[in-house]
C-alpha cells in the first residue's frame, strides 16, 4: 500500500530478466551483457588510485570538476564538431543513465510527449514514465536497417511532442545514422519545435567505414540538441557510472541545478580518472575497436551458418541483432529454450519494445572463444 504508482507502473527491465534467469544454470556462455570484457586501461586506474592518495574525496561542483569540463568540451569541439564552453555547456552526470533522466526532467513537463525510436535501449521508456512524460514508440524495420525515417517521426508530432531520442550507433541494432538522415530530422525539429536527446556511447564503434556525426553540430542546431555520452564503452569504465551532456547554456544551467537533488555530484577519484582518460593514450580504446571488428565478423558470419536465422551486418556499437522468426516462436521464447538447453544468454528482441519481436540481441563485447563456443553450442541446438 505504500509503493508508488510510479514505482509499481515503470516496466521492468527485459535485460535484467535475462541476467536472473541465467543465474541458476552453471557453464553460462554470456552474449547478453553490454559490456566491454576488457579492463579499463591501467592509466585511467591509476589516475583513480592517486586522487584517493592525494585525498581528493569531497564533494565537486554539481556541473563536475572545471578540468574535466573543459576536457570534455576540447574533445567534443575536436571530435564531434559541437560549439561552447566547458563552464556554460557541459554537466558531468552519474553515468549516461542519469544524463537522460536529467535530461529528460529539464526539458519536458507532465504530459508531454517524447517519441522513441523502437527496437531501443529499454531504459528510455522507463525514464520517460519517470519524468511523467509519455512515451511514444516509433517503429524502425529490418528493410529499413533500422533506420529511423522522418516520415515515421511525422505520423506521431502533435502539439504535446517535447522531445525526440535518438541513439547513433544504435542499441540493439547496431544501425548508425547518416548525415543527410540527421540534417532531415534537424530540420524537422526546427520546422516543428521539438528537441533532440542524442545518446551517443557507441560513438568510437562504427564499421564498413562509415563516419559518426553528432547531430548537434549540425548548422542551426544549436538549442535543438541535448548530446549524450559516457566513459563506460569507450574505456571500458562501466562499474565507474561517469557521464556527460552537452547543451545550450540555458538548459545545462537548469540541469545543474536539478542535479543537486538527483545526487549533488558524480564520485570526485572517478571525474580524475576521466580527465587521464581523455589527455591520456587511446590505445587501448583502438584495440578494443579492433577486437571487436574481428568479433562482429565471427558473430555474424557463425549466426548466418544457423538453420533459419538471418543477421543484418551491424553499423555500429558492439550488438547483433539476428532475426529469428523463421522458427515460429516468440522472442522470448527462443531466448529462454537457448540458455536452457545451450546454456547461452541472449536477450529477447522484445526487451527492446514490441518492435523487437522476431529477433534477438547478441553482445559481440564478450572474447572470441565465448562467441565461437556460443555458435558451436547453438549448432549443436538447431
Amino acid at each position: 500500500m505504500f509503493v508508488s504508482t510510479r514505482a509499481l507502473s515503470n516496466p521492468p527491465s527485459g535485460i535484467r530478466a535475462m541476467f536472473a534467469k541465467a543465474a541458476h544454470y552453471d557453464n553460462v556462455l554470456n552474449l547478453g551483457i553490454g559490456e566491454p570484457d576488457f579492463p579499463t586501461p591501467m592509466n585511467i586506474r591509476e589516475s583513480a588510485i592517486n586522487a584517493l592518495k592525494k585525498g581528493l574525496t569531497k564533494y565537486t561542483p554539481n556541473a563536475g570538476i572545471l578540468d574535466l569540463r573543459n576536457a570534455l568540451m576540447g574533445k567534443l569541439a575536436r571530435e564531434n564538431g559541437l560549439k561552447g564552453s566547458g563552464v556554460e555547456n557541459i554537466i558531468v552526470t552519474t553515468g549516461a543513465c542519469e544524463a537522460i533522466t536529467l535530461s529528460l526532467f529539464t526539458v519536458t513537463d507532465p504530459g508531454d510527449e517524447v517519441i522513441v525510436p523502437v527496437p531501443s535501449w529499454s531504459n528510455y521508456i522507463g525514464q520517460v514514465h519517470l519524468a511523467g512524460a509519455k512515451a511514444v514508440p516509433v517503429a524502425t524495420f529490418e528493410k529499413d536497417k533500422f533506420h529511423i525515417t522522418v516520415e515515421a517521426i511525422k505520423e506521431v508530432l502533435t502539439e504535446k511532442t517535447k522531445v525526440l531520442v535518438i541513439n547513433t550507433p544504435s542499441n540493439p541494432t547496431g544501425a548508425v545514422l547518416s548525415k543527410e538522415e540527421l540534417i532531415e530530422i534537424g530540420s524537422l525539429a526546427k520546422k516543428y519545435n521539438f528537441m533532440i536527446i542524442s545518446d551517443e556511447p557507441y560513438e568510437k564503434f562504427i564499421y564498413g567505414g562509415r563516419d559518426h556525426v553528432s547531430i548537434g553540430s549540425l548548422e542551426g542546431m544549436e538549442g535543438y540538441v541535448l548530446t549524450v555520452n559516457s566513459f563506460s564503452k569507450t574505456y571500458s569504465m562501466t562499474g565507474w557510472r561517469v557521464g556527460y551532456v552537452h547543451g545550450s547554456s540555458d538548459i545545462v544551467s537548469s540541469m545543474v541545478k536539478l542535479q543537486e537533488n538527483f545526487s549533488s555530484c558524480v564520485n570526485t577519484p572517478s571525474q580524475y580518472a576521466c580527465i587521464d582518460a581523455l589527455n591520456g593514450s587511446q590505445d587501448a580504446t583502438e584495440k578494443m575497436f579492433e577486437s571487436y571488428v574481428v568479433r562482429r565478423n565471427l558473430i555474424v558470419e557463425g549466426l548466418n551458418s544457423l538453420p533459419e536465422i538471418s543477421c543484418l551486418w551491424p553499423e555500429g556499437s558492439f550488438y547483433a541483432f539476428p532475426n529469428i522468426s523463421r522458427l515460429k516462436k516468440s522472442s522470448e521464447e527462443v531466448a529462454i529454450e537457448w540458455l536452457e538447453k545451450s546454456q547461452v544468454v541472449t536477450v529477447p528482441g522484445t526487451a527492446f519494445g514490441a518492435a523487437g519481436e522476431g529477433f534477438l540481441r547478441l553482445s559481440f563485447a564478450a572474447s572470441v572463444e565465448v562467441i565461437e563456443e556460443a555458435i558451436e553450442r547453438l549448432k549443436l541446438l538447431l
